[in-house]
């Protein structure tokens, strides 16, 4: 139970890094690169295209950035898991005395 929560707050925490992350990468990839400062592109799109192009791309950046959260969630929840069951060291126990018995 404890490592599912902790793979599922994993790819929350993932998809959230990605949507901060993502949209400027988008805009870096795709400026033009090499002009004038001041200089303006003069560019027909289909916008549609644009939208279908930067959204896929948003969701995908979106599942990638989940999935490593939900990997790095489930690591952590195993070494949690694991480190729980060590037994822990105990002090020695002094020898029990027996009483004489007689001969």
């Amino acid at each position: 139970m404890k490592i599912t929560l902790l793979v599922l707050t994993g790819f929350l925490i993932g998809a959230v890094i990605a949507s901060a992350v993502v949209p400027p990468a988008l805009a870096w990839y795709t400026a033009p690169g090499g002009l004038p400062k001041g200089a303006e592109i003069q560019a027909v799109v289909n916008i549609s295209e644009v939208i279908r192009y930067s959204t896929s791309r948003l969701i995908r950046g979106q599942l990638i950035g989940g999935g490593v959260g939900a990997v790095a969630g489930l690591i952590l929840g195993i070494f949690q898991t694991v480190r729980s069951r060590r037994p822990s060291q105990l002090p020695p126990t002094p020898p029990v005395s027996r009483p004489a018995t007689p001969a």
